[in-house]
């Protein structure tokens, strides 16, 4: 009896002695992921300015610090046919790290993900849902993946949708690279104030310049969401005019569009700002990416392809698609020249951004 109460006083200590180590390393573990993700004061992501900035920052200190989580992208020159939208500023940075993405400016080379904690965005979307004044009175949309990809993080956006589903006049937009795997709090409830939107390259374009998931699982999980009721956008940018080119992408739009009919598709092609370059030659990416700028036209926005090379882009893929059957009222170009829209003869809103504005909330629901 004395061996067996010895034996069970050492398994106990031995249990205790587990359940101490365990919860150092619980906490142990806590810390290394908090630092990891790195959170950010809603201050220090007002100070992010994006590579293209043609004003300098500013951060008015008699602002409530709420605030700079969700503010207005009014910098665009006149020259391109852009204006303003509004940003979600949840985070900064982005898991994929494309070697053409804009943001390598922006994050001057540490595209690590960082975070503002959840409490301060919610705390924000609660003044700015209660503010009669916020964005004139009107609708808006919160698009809440220009800093960074707005799935990486699916429990952490969870919380922001279900904030916009607790009133009836915004919208939250989600940009994402993401596959199926990071949409499963959007097909276990739907949120009628969500608008989903996916970044999408032809297969060979990925394969060289992007770490994602595949443009197959993008398409998929665009899929799931449109098939559970929520508008679905497809931003084909940038398009990048590599050998046999019209073959790629014809075949991501008969791709896409055997699977899915997105409620808005956006196109662009590749932009070569200052920043974006210096930082991604910085990294050692591969920059081959970089050589169709050569011969290219300098505007106010960065390199771009020659004129002529980008007007062929665009009405190669607007025949595609009215070849198969889609509304081209639906298609529009993102931070394109005035010059561009004139030439092709296509509708846009002047003063306002194409892809985000004002004019796009309540279009397609």
């Amino acid at each position: 009896m004395a061996e067996n109460n010895k034996s069970r006083k050492h398994r106990e200590a031995a249990y205790k002695a587990w359940k101490t180590i365990r919860k150092r390393r619980m906490e142990e573990g806590a810390r290394l992921t908090e630092r990891l993700e790195r959170f950010f004061s809603p201050r220090q992501i007002a100070r992010v300015a994006h590579p293209e900035d043609i004003a300098p920052l500013v951060v008015d200190r008699g602002v409530s610090p709420y605030r700079y989580i969700i503010k207005p992208f009014s910098k665009v020159p006149p020259s391109i046919v852009c204006g303003r939208f509004w940003e979600l500023r949840w985070a900064y940075g982005c898991i994929y790290d494309c070697a053409y993405c804009y943001l390598r400016g922006t994050c001057r080379g540490d595209m690590k993900p960082r975070y503002v904690r959840v409490e301060h965005v919610l705390k924000a979307l609660d003044q700015v849902f209660s503010d009669p004044l916020f964005n004139g009175g009107k609708p808006a949309l919160f698009n809440s993946g220009e800093l960074s990809d707005s799935l990486m993080k699916p429990d952490f956006m969870e919380k922001i949708a279900d904030k916009f589903a607790e009133q009836d006049r915004h919208k939250l937009l989600l940009l994402t690279k993401c596959g199926p795997a990071a949409v499963g709090f959007l097909l276990r409830r739907f949120r009628r104030n969500v608008v989903c939107a996916w970044s999408v390259n032809a297969v060979k374009v990925a394969r060289l310049w992007e770490r994602a998931p595949s443009p197959e699982e993008r398409i998929e999980a665009a899929r799931l969401v449109r098939e559970a009721g929520y508008p679905v956008w497809i931003r084909i940018d940038p398009i990048f005019p590599i050998e046999d080119w019209e073959i790629h992408y014809e075949h991501l739009l008969y791709k896409l569009l055997s699977r899915l009919t997105p409620t808005r598709i956006i196109l662009g092609t590749p932009r070569g700002l200052r920043k974006t370059l210096l930082y991604a030659k910085k990294a050692g990416v591969d920059m081959s990416w970089a050589d169709f700028f050569k011969d290219g036209e300098r505007t106010e926005w960065g390199l771009k392809l020659p004129f002529e090379i980008r007007r062929r882009i665009y009405l190669f893929i607007a025949e595609k698609l009215r070849e198969l059957g889609y509304d081209i009222g639906k298609v529009t170009i993102c931070k394109e020249t005035v010059e561009m829209w004139r030439s092709l003869g296509w509708k846009y809103v002047p003063g306002a951004c194409q892809c985000y504005g004002d004019h796009v909330v309540g279009l397609y629901t």
